[in-house]
């Protein structure tokens, strides 16, 4: 690989680690949130093994970043915040109920919320 292009790899895996960190994932928690294993997330963020273009947005919106800031084209910006990774996959498995049931946990959950407002 020409040298500009391991520059790349690695500015992009020091990329990928930081908005990693940041958003409180370990590497086995993004493997598990983008479908692949652990192992390659970790050559991801050394520079070692180039991440596929289709996986890209994926892996921008689960770092709270756009694709332009992943690659490095545009200036970093601090990691958006928003919800919690555990909350994120909460939010994620609740929308994959039936209606009936989103609308019961949404219930509950808004008792609780008036409850510890109280």
């Amino acid at each position: 690989m020409a040298e500009n292009g391991t520059k790349f790899l690695h500015g992009l895996g020091q990329r990928m680690l930081e908005l990693r960190k940041a958003q409180g994932l370990t590497q086995g928690q993004l493997a598990e949130l983008l479908g692949i294993s652990q192992q390659l997330v970790a050559f991801y963020e050394k520079g070692q093994r180039r991440v596929p273009i289709d996986l890209l947005p994926e892996v921008a919106r689960l770092l709270g970043t756009s694709v332009e800031e992943l690659l490095g084209l545009t200036a970093a910006a601090t990691p958006k915040r928003g919800p919690t990774p555990k909350l994120q996959q909460q939010l994620e498995r609740l929308s994959r109920l039936p209606r009936a049931k989103q609308r019961f946990v949404s219930e509950m959950l808004e008792a609780v919320l008036q409850q510890a407002s109280r």
